[in-house]
C-alpha cells in the first residue's frame, strides 16, 4: 500500500528557496552597489563629503525605507492571490500599489527637499549642511521612481519572477557607476564640474527613472503579464477597499522597517557629533554590514514568497515547513558569512579608505560584526515569514522596544554617558554598535519564538505536508 510521496527534506526546500533567492541577491547587491560606489568615490574625493554623505544617506534611508515598506505590502497580498490562482486580482493589486507609491512619494519628497530637522539632529556645520541639502534635493526627485520600482519589485518577486527585477537593477547600476564617477570627481575635459556628494544624488535620480521607464515597457510588452490583465491597459482607477487592504498590512510593515532603519540611521546622525573621523568610520562599517545583509535578506524574501504562495493554495503545513527550513538555511549562511568578514575585516576596510584614522575607527566597529549579523539575519527571516502570514503588528511592537529602546536609547546612553556609568571603551561610536547588536539579537529571538508558536497553532490538527 502506497504511503504517498516522500515529505520534502531540508535539502529539497533549500533548493527551492535558492532558485528564487539568487536573483533577489544579485538584484539587492546591485541596489547596495549604488551606495557602495558612492561611498568609495566620495571617500576618495574628501573626508568632508564622506561625512556629509553619511548623514544625507541616513536621512534618505529614513524617509525612503519606511515608505518602501508600505508599498511592499503588495508582495504578501499578491503572493497569496497567486497561490490561490486569482491572477486578475493579483494584477489589480499592482495597479493599486502604483497609486499608493505616487501618494507616498509626495509626502516623502517634501521631507527630503526641506531636511532641517535632520540637519539639526546631526548638528552639521554650515559647510556640511550645504552639501547635505544639495544631495537630498536631487533624491527628492528620485523618490517617486524609487517607490514605483518598489511596486514592480514586490509584484514580480511575489509571482516567482525575480529575474525580471534583477535585470533592471543591474542595468541601473551599470548606468549609475559612470554617472557617479563623472559627477563626483568631475571631468574637466568634458566641462563636467566636480560636484562631490551632490553628484551622487543626481546620478541616482537619472538611474532610478531609467529603471522605472524600462519596467513600464516590460509590463506592456512581455506576454508573461497577459495572465494578470496588465498588458494593453492603462492604470486602473484607485479602489478604496484595495488601498485600505494595502495600508492595513503595509503601514505596520513600513513602521517596523522605519523603526529598524531609523535605529541605525540615527546612529549616523548622533555619531556625527563625535567628529568627522567617527562618522566616516561608521559609514564604512555600516556599508559593509549592509552588503553582507543582502544574503539573509534574499533568502528571507524567497522563503516568504514560497510561504505566501503555499498559504494562498491552502497548504498550511507546507507553509510552516518552508518557514522552518528557511530559518535553518538562513542562519547557516549568515554564520559562515559573518565569520569570514570578521577574519578579513582589515583587508576589506583598506578597499574603502586610505585614511589610517578612519580605517581604525571602522575596524573597532566591525569587532561586533558576527553577533550583529546573526541577530540581523534571525530577525529578518522571522519578520518576512510573519508577513507572508499577514502578521505585522507583532514585529512593530518588538522593534519599537528593541531598536529604539535598546539599540538607539542604549547606544546614546553608552556613547555619550549622560549618567556617568558607561565603560570607557563604549563611550564612542562603539557604544551605539554594542547596543544595536543587543537589540537585534533580542528582536530575533522574540520574533522567531512567536513565529514558531504561531505556525504550530495554525497547523494544529492538520495532516503533515
Amino acid at each position: 500500500m502506497s504511503s504517498g510521496p516522500p515529505r520534502p527534506t531540508l535539502r529539497d526546500d533549500a533548493r527551492s528557496i535558492a532558485v528564487l533567492a539568487w536573483p533577489v541577491l544579485v538584484g539587492q547587491l546591485a541596489v547596495l552597489g549604488f551606495s557602495t560606489v558612492d561611498t568609495v568615490l566620495v571617500g576618495r574625493h574628501s573626508a568632508a563629503d564622506l561625512a556629509a554623505f553619511a548623514v544625507g544617506a541616513a536621512t534618505y534611508v529614513t524617509v525612503f525605507i519606511g515608505l518602501m515598506g508600505v508599498v511592499l505590502a503588495v508582495g504578501p497580498i499578491v503572493g497569496q492571490l497567486y497561490g490561490a490562482k486569482r491572477l486578475h486580482d493579483a494584477g489589480q493589486q499592482l495597479h493599486q500599489s502604483v497609486w499608493l507609491a505616487l501618494g507616498l512619494s509626495l509626502a516623502g519628497g517634501l521631507l527630503l527637499a526641506f531636511p532641517a530637522p535632520f540637519l539639526t539632529l546631526s548638528q552639521a556645520t554650515s559647510e556640511m549642511a550645504d552639501k547635505i541639502r544639495g544631495y537630498l534635493l536631487a533624491l527628492a526627485f528620485a523618490l517617486p521612481a524609487a517607490l514605483l520600482f518598489t511596486a514592480y519589485r514586490g509584484f514580480n518577486i511575489a509571482v516567482s519572477r525575480p529575474k525580471a527585477v534583477m535585470a533592471l537593477q543591474l542595468g541601473g547600476l551599470a548606468l549609475k557607476v559612470p554617472l557617479s564617477w563623472a559627477l563626483v570627481a568631475g571631468v574637466p575635459a568634458l566641462g563636467v564640474p566636480a560636484l562631490g556628494v551632490t553628484g551622487c544624488g543626481w546620478s541616482t535620480l537619472i538611474a532610478m527613472w531609467a529603471q522605472v521607464l524600462v519596467a513600464g515597457y516590460v509590463l506592456q510588452r512581455d506576454p508573461f503579464y497577459d495572465r494578470f490583465a496588465l498588458r494593453g491597459r492603462g492604470l486602473a482607477a484607485p479602489q478604496r477597499p484595495a488601498l485600505l487592504a494595502l495600508l492595513r498590512l503595509g503601514v505596520p510593515m513600513g513602521l517596523t522597517i522605519l523603526i529598524e532603519v531609523t535605529g541605525f540611521a540615527f546612529m549616523a546622525i548622533f555619531i556625527a557629533r563625535l567628529g568627522t573621523t567617527a562618522v566616516a568610520g561608521h559609514q564604512i562599517a555600516a556599508n559593509l554590514v549592509s552588503l553582507i545583509f543582502m544574503l539573509p535578506l534574499s533568502l528571507s524574501n524567497a522563503t516568504s514568497t514560497l510561504v505566501a504562495q503555499s498559504i494562498g493554495a491552502g497548504r498550511l503545513r507546507e507553509a510552516s515547513r518552508l518557514g522552518w527550513h528557511g530559518l535553518q538555511l538562513t542562519m547557516a549562511v549568515a554564520a559562515l558569512t559573518a565569520v569570514s568578514v570578521h577574519m578579513a575585516r582589515d583587508t576589506i576596510i583598506g578597499w574603502y579608505t586610505r585614511d589610517a584614522a578612519v580605517a581604525a575607527a571602522a575596524a573597532s566597529l566591525l569587532a561586533f560584526v558576527i553577533a550583529f549579523h546573526l541577530g540581523d539575519a534571525l530577525q529578518t527571516l522571522a519578520q518576512f515569514v510573519l508577513r507572508a502570514w499577514h502578521v505585522t503588528v507583532v514585529s512593530l511592537v518588538v522593534f519599537a522596544l528593541s531598536m529604539w529602546g535598546v539599540g538607539l536609547g542604549g547606544g546614546y546612553t553608552l556613547a555619550f554617558d549622560p549618567f556617568g556609568f558607561a565603560p570607557p571603551g563604549l563611550r564612542s561610536a562603539s557604544g551605539f554598535w554594542a547596543a544595536s547588536t543587543a537589540g537585534l539579537i533580542g528582536a530575533g529571538v522574540a520574533l522567531t519564538g512567536f513565529l514558531l508558536w504561531m505556525q504550530r497553532e495554525r497547523t494544529r490538527g492538520l495532516p503533515r505536508a
